[in-house]
Parts: structure tokens; sequence; C-alpha cells
């Protein structure tokens, strides 16, 4: 299993300070999400948390690293035109000399549309809308010229020159959980990142979280699995950890797996196994993300949460040197 890590919520020099101390601590990738404004799980919009655009953000840290791969967690493709996001990430995977990554999604922060004006569609023809953007994206990529007519994207023989140096191009991440997308990224990715099903809500709500249990992933894997099979294909399974939490002792990873379990009306273990979560001392966390590994087959893993210098430190000197 590779760690990732998630970078959000701090001016952009301090961002790409985070994510060089991320490359020096042995992460494999630093991703940033793509929104206008936090939204925490039930908590609405947080118009006091820094969120940086995106793509700037990510051409800031693939010319300040060498080594970490860089991407979206996730681009939402409703703010940008497939072709833009084509020449975007191309544009990055030269900075990085081959390091992009296209992140990318269907969106589903509701508020921020409705503050921004930007059009927001149900969730079935977002998912369309997804599935012609990531066919496009790879054509540009890949072919010299692309013509495509579809429900909602239409090119006539376009091209971009700013191609990736990744070939045949960079891999390709997707991040959701309900059938419809996991249908789409069996088809046309190579990574999928399963997190709570967001897409319908528009938010992410705790009840769904609480969804998400151990069996509820193990589930959705094999869905996904199931359905790129039928492709002949096979996906990497990644997962985010949101609530990361290194303990000191046993009693205190404990008393933080039964906070979080009461929450979700879970037992402490039931909370412990949580995708979304990680918690326990430093041996118990190595112990459980082997498992996570060995049984769920997660091969990726993203530490999220708002992770800063201390636990990105930590991480890199307890947890990835022994995985």
């Amino acid at each position: 299993m590779d760690i990732a890590v998630q970078l959000a919520g701090q001016p952009a020099p301090q961002l790409i300070k985070l994510a060089q101390s991320a490359e020096e601590q042995g992460f494999s990738s630093v991703y940033v999400p793509d929104h206008f404004a936090n939204e925490p799980p039930g908590s609405g919009q947080l118009d006091e948390t820094i969120m940086q655009e995106a793509i700037a953000m990510l051409g800031g840290i693939a010319a300040s690293t060498r080594r970490v791969r860089v991407g979206g967690h996730v681009l939402c493709n409703l703010f940008r035109h497939p072709a833009l996001t084509a020449q975007a990430i191309g544009t990055i995977d030269q900075i990085s000399g081959g390091r992009a990554v296209l992140g990318i999604g269907a969106g589903w922060t509701k508020n921020e549309f409705a503050m921004t004006g930007i059009s927001f569609p149900d969730i079935k023809p977002r998912l369309r809308m997804l599935d012609e953007a990531t066919r496009i994206i790879k054509s540009l990529w890949t072919e010299k010229r692309t013509t495509f007519d579809g429900e909602f994207f239409q090119l006539k023989d376009a091209f971009i020159t700013s191609q990736p140096v990744t070939q045949p191009h960079p891999p390709v991440v997707m991040g959701g959980s309900g059938k419809g997308l996991l249908r789409i990224a069996a088809r046309e990715a190579d990574v999928v990142n399963i997190i709570i099903d967001i897409g319908k809500a528009g938010t992410a709500l705790p009840s769904e979280m609480a969804k998400l249990t151990e069996d509820g992933f193990r589930t959705k894997v094999d869905f996904v699995r199931d359905e790129a099979a039928k492709h002949g294909r096979a996906l990497t399974i990644s997962t985010t950890v949101f609530v990361p939490f290194l303990a000191d002792t046993e009693e205190a990873g404990q008393q933080m797996a039964d906070g979080l379990a009461a929450g979700f009306g879970l037992t402490g273990d039931q909370a412990r196994r949580m995708p979304l979560a990680l918690i326990g001392t430093a041996d118990e966390c190595v112990e459980e993300l082997k498992r996570r590994e060995r049984e769920w087959g997660v091969e990726h893993l993203i530490l999220s949460g708002g992770a800063g210098g201390e636990i990105i430190e930590r991480f890199g000197k307890e947890i990835i040197p022994r995985i």
C-alpha cells in the first residue's frame, strides 16, 4: 500500500511547504481538493477556511517537488470544459516531469453551485457528463484530432499541444461511491477512491458516513471489481481517511474510537474498522493498514482531514516505513 495526502485549508505558500514535507516523509502523492468553500459533514459552508483554486495550486506544487505525484482529489467536472482540463493536466504533467494525476468526479457540493450560479444538474446527467468528459480528455491526450458528438459536449477536429509526458496518459483517479460512478470508473479509471455516497444529496451527510462501514465498503469494492472485469480491466482500490488519529497510548486510541462510534451508532471496534477513520497507536495503525490491504485489497490510501505538518511528519516516521 502506498500512502498519499490531501492538503487544504492553508495559504498557498504553506501548502507548498507541506507538499515538500510530504515528499521528504515518503508519501507517494499529494492531492488538493477542488472547491470554492470548505463544507465538512453536517456543518454547512465555512467561509473562514482558505480554499485554493486546484489547477493553479497543483502547478505550484508540481514545480516545487521532484518525486510525488500531484493531482486533484478530485477535480469537479462541472467547473471546467474537458478540453481545458486536458490542457491543464497535460501542462502539469510537463511541469512535473510526468507526475500528474487526473483525479476527477461528477461534482457534489450543491451549495457551491447555488452561490456561484454554476449549473448543477441532477446526479444522472452529472454522471453522463463525467463519462463524456473523461473519454474526451483521454482522446485529446492520445489522438492527433478528436471529434466528439455527445449529449453534452461537441468537439470537431479538436487538439491540444500541451500533451502529457506520461504515456499513454496520466493515471485517472475517480472518487465516489454510487453504482453509477463506480460503473464509469470500471470503464475509464485506473484508480477508484471509494468514499461516502454524496452525489444525490449534494452534501456530505453524517448518516451516509455511518453507512460506510467495513461491510459496506467491501460490498462496493466487490461491485466495482465485477464491473471492471466485464470490460477486461482491473482497478487499483483506494480509500480516504478523513479521521486520522495517531494515539500515544492504546487507552487514548480506544477513547477516540468510542467517541467517534457514539456519533454513528457503532461500537468502538466498528469505528476502528471504518474506512474513513484510522485510529490507534502507531503499531495498531500499521497492523490495521496491513489488514485493509490484505482483506479489502486497498493499495492506495489518501490521508485527509486537513492533514498538517505534525501528522505528516508522524506518518512519515512511524507508519510509512513499516507498510
